[in-house]
């Protein structure tokens, strides 16, 4: 079905950039164009660590990877999903040009031409490819649900209707004016961990007014790695600051998440890029996590914020 084809997956602050101008791009301005790096992973990482010399050793061979793939590893006709942001649909393309390098773009100068092919609701797809598109990477290999974005390419995965976006995008909207209405400072901090553990994580709160820049630590199970959350109910978009102060009390081995009722400034949407260990959570994730778990959740939680389940008949594939 695929033909030999790669299928990556790609994250991006900037979903104008990656649609409007049909283009593909990931950041680290400072390394300059990567076409003039010897083509060798070892290279890579050697130029990264010159770039940014206070990236941590792991962070170092992650990033570099991610950059030496971007140019060497992506094809022509490689197929790339992106899941959009702004919108909530998950884009599929095909690799239509090599790399460049655009110097004058300070945020994004690392480029590849792409032909969109479809623009799916995230609906539909199951929830394990979702997980899968949601990887931490900027940059990443599709492999355990490589077969359903190929399969939407030839048609097997239909679009939903209209009238059941706008529902889905209205209760987002609702979610997030309750948790900015109702959930403020630890109420939030005490919202996420009860969330995080619906999600299989064991949590455990912070002190009031002694967290030394982390709100939660979780973890998965009983081993590390260890994740430090910082949660933020502010009004306004999160600056880089707030993010690096999240990375500062991170120790070796440690993972970040960054969790905003806002948004993040460019600066700070840049860091957490060059910083792929730190994952930001903006407003409109939050409330894609919370209908996933909305029953899991404690009862006094879907009591403020409350919803019920409704179907809705949709439109049937024509090639059924």
């Amino acid at each position: 079905m695929n033909q030999g084809r790669n299928m990556w997956g790609i994250h991006t602050w900037n979903d104008d950039l990656f649609l409007q101008e049909s283009v593909i791009a990931i950041g680290w301005p400072e390394m300059g164009s990567l076409s003039e790096i010897e083509p060798s992973r070892e290279a890579f990482k050697e130029a990264y660590a010159e770039a940014y010399p206070d990236a941590a050793k792991g962070n170092v061979a992650v990033s570099a990877g991610m950059l030496f793939r971007f140019v060497y590893e992506m094809e022509l006709g490689d197929y790339v999903v992106f899941p959009s942001k702004s919108d909530q649909m998950v884009n599929i393309g095909e690799v239509t040009g090599e790399y460049k390098y655009v110097e004058e773009d300070e945020e994004y100068p690392h480029r590849r031409k792409i032909k969109w092919l479809k623009h799916l609701p995230r609906t539909a797809f199951p929830q394990g490819a979702l997980y899968e598109i949601g990887s931490l990477m900027t940059l990443f290999t599709v492999r355990n649900y490589a077969d359903e974005f190929f399969s939407a390419l030839t048609g097997g995965g239909g679009t939903l209707a209209t009238d059941v976006e706008a529902i889905h995008k209205s209760t987002k909207d609702f979610i997030r004016k309750e948790l900015s209405r109702q959930f403020k400072g630890y109420d939030l901090e005490d919202f996420v961990a009860n969330l995080l553990e619906t999600m299989g994580y064991r949590t455990t709160i912070s002190p009031h007014g002694g967290d030394r820049g982390r709100d939660i630590i979780a973890y998965k199970d009983e081993l590390p790695p260890r994740i430090l959350v910082q949660v933020k109910s502010q009004d306004g978009d999160i600056p880089e600051t707030m993010v690096q102060a999240l990375k500062g009390a991170m120790r070796q081995g440690d993972y970040g998440l960054f969790v905003a009722l806002s948004d993040y400034t460019k600066n700070a949407q840049r860091y957490l890029e060059e910083n792929p260990i730190i994952r930001g959570i903006n407003g409109v994730e939050l409330a894609e996590l919370i209908l996933k778990y909305y029953d899991k959740i404690h009862e006094k939680y879907r009591k403020m914020i409350p919803l019920e389940q409704v179907y809705i008949p949709v439109a049937r594939d024509t090639d059924e």
